[in-house]
């Protein structure tokens, strides 16, 4: 029995081009990129190379690129390396109520630390109201942030008029584009971004790198001290293997981006079609098209998240029932009570996120075996599904 993995939004399988050029960095060109001599200059020019690929990806300059860990270090950079940068502007900043855990913590920290913190509403497909932006903003705000695709429902906020806002109100814009980056076009100048987040397994990079673009004349506070990498925005040794990979993925993120979203987009639809014909009171979450194309989730009263998972996985189905971030929690998913969904209902959900490899029979197989575990799992449920 084939495996079918439908969790792409949590992480990807690095693609073999890119494994393949970051294979030399591990133990051929191994040199530090801060070296003066020809063994650390192979190094440098690597991650230079790759700077460029990522600038590209997004419409940027390599010098507006900062290299990170992952998305979750760049959100926190982001975030708290402007507040700190603009602290004589003011103490205020702003968030939606369905950013990701990473920008949501760091909020929290901010604020318990004597920021003062604005949690925007969302509409129940998960939508931030511009105008909300607009009333939300003070003398004193120092930075926006609004994630641009949803890393559970999907859901793709308005970035570029948020970001008109925010431009013509002199107060910073911060995109996280983590779940977003390298799966749809993403264009700093289009969204008037002073700030984006990139995370490169989300798009078939390798794990333990990400990006912070930094718009050229942004001051930002380091949250590392140390060295001059990065011009000393972010400094310790570069994940030279990890960086070269990442540059890899973004150009061909970029030069596939149609036929990928068309792919993806197809089969998303023929999923989401055959399962709502098939299983009676189950409920879509998330925009019906303003959505990132891979991205499916869906509830299903009178079944528990949990059983759901564990059912699909014996008949080799690996899915998710909210962000891997928020089931490291134990919590009811905030992104789904934000837009509305009872504790119950929420509960009751199931994310599936397809990937560039996944196929017509893949889905074929989701369509054959989720609708009689869905009856069995109701049929022993104490709670009553609505007729």
């Amino acid at each position: 029995m084939k495996n079918v993995y439908l969790d792409s939004v949590a992480t990807t399988p690095c693609h073999p081009d890119a494994a393949a050029a970051a294979m030399p960095y591990f133990t051929e060109i191994y040199g530090n990129p801060q070296s003066d001599h020809e063994v650390g200059w192979k190094s440098k020019m690597a991650i230079d190379e790759a700077r460029h690929e990522v600038a590209a990806l997004i419409n940027a300059t390599p010098e507006e690129i900062i290299y990170t860990s992952s998305g979750t270090e760049a959100n926190n950079f982001g975030l708290k390396g402007v507040i700190h940068s603009y602290s004589g502007k003011g103490k205020h900043f702003i968030i939606s109520a369905i950013e990701h855990r990473s920008i949501l913590t760091a909020s929290r920290f901010l604020e318990k630390n004597g920021h003062e913190l604005t949690v925007l509403p969302v509409d129940r497909y998960g939508l931030v109201d511009p105008e909300d932006v607009r009333k939300a903003i003070r003398p004193d705000t120092v930075v926006v942030s609004v994630i641009h695709g949803n890393n559970e429902i999907g859901t793709v906020e308005p970035i570029a008029e948020i970001g008109r806002i925010t431009r013509e109100a002199g107060v910073l814009f911060l995109v996280d584009a983590g779940s977003s980056g390298g799966v749809v076009p993403v264009d700093v100048k289009e969204m008037n971004a002073d700030l984006l987040t990139l995370s490169a397994h989300n798009f078939y990079g390798p794990k333990g790198v990400g990006a912070l673009y930094v718009r050229k004349g942004v001051k930002i506070t380091p949250l590392i001290h140390g060295g001059a990498q990065e011009r000393g925005r972010r400094t310790g040794i570069e994940n030279v293997p990890g960086i070269v990979g990442m540059g890899v993925a973004a150009r061909l993120a970029k030069a596939e981006m149609p036929a990928r979203i068309a792919h993806l987009t197809r089969l998303r639809d023929r999923l989401e079609t055959g399962i709502v014909g098939a299983i009676p009171n189950s409920v879509i979450n998330g925009h019906p098209e303003k959505r990132l194309p891979h991205m499916l989730n869906m509830s299903f009263e009178g079944v528990e998240g949990e059983s759901m998972l564990l059912s699909l996985a014996d008949e080799g189905v690996f899915a998710s029932s909210a962000s891997t971030c928020t089931m490291m929690s134990l919590e009811t998913s905030y992104v789904l009570l934000a837009i509305g969904l009872s504790g119950y209902l929420a509960n009751s959900t199931l994310m599936m996120s397809l990937g560039i490899w996944n196929t017509d029979e893949d889905v074929n197989r989701v369509i054959e075996v989720l609708p009689p575990i869905i009856e069995r799992l109701r049929a022993m449920s104490a709670v009553p599904t609505a007729v």
